[in-house]
């Protein structure tokens, strides 16, 4: 099964590669733990093949958004206004996202309080952390769809690729057992 295992070998290459791609393009790619964390296990037995994608917990929230608890309790000056992801599958319940992973964020990014004026205030990252984290709570997570549009392109390509790979496998398979029994 070596052409069908080389077609699966190039779809996980490729879910892979499209979905580091959407993360830095989508600019969601701050500190590389979730990019560098994207990978993929393919097993071919046999009678049958697996293939497995992997990557941060938190990656498929990156992907699908999380719903909001109630995006009317955000202030009304909010540039992004309403539920971000309405049909997730995913939603906060009680819990706040945690302060800690924001302020990093926050951090990393350069990200500081201004004035009326447009000028940076001296503040806490602690205090826009919790103020980021109360906005993320009631509006949700958008989606991203940096890994689901990669599978789905990939996915496209694959049916193709794989039969052929099959067939071409099938053949291998049907001339080596007819060489075999001509040898005899």
């Amino acid at each position: 099964m070596l052409n069908t295992r080389a077609a699966l070998d190039k779809f996980g290459k490729g879910v892979v590669k499209q979905s580091r791609s959407n993360l830095t393009r989508k600019d969601k790619n701050v500190d590389r733990k979730l990019y560098n964390s994207i990978k993929y296990q393919l097993e071919v037995g046999p009678n049958s093949f697996s293939i497995e994608i992997d990557m941060e917990d938190y990656g498929k929230f990156q992907d699908e958004g999380v719903k909001g608890v109630d995006p009317s309790k955000v202030s009304p000056n909010a540039k992004i206004k309403g539920q971000q992801a309405p049909n997730s599958r995913f939603s906060f319940k009680q819990k706040r996202p945690p302060i800690q992973p924001l302020q990093n964020w926050i951090k990393k990014r350069g990200i500081r309080f201004r004035d009326a004026k447009g000028k940076f205030k001296k503040g806490s990252t602690k205090s826009l952390a919790y103020v980021i984290s109360s906005n993320i709570y009631y509006r949700g997570i958008k989606p991203s769809r940096f890994f689901t549009r990669a599978f789905e392109t990939q996915f496209e390509r694959l049916p193709d690729e794989v039969v052929k790979a099959f067939n071409l496998d099938m053949d291998d398979l049907i001339k080596f057992s007819t060489n075999e029994s001509s040898t005899k």
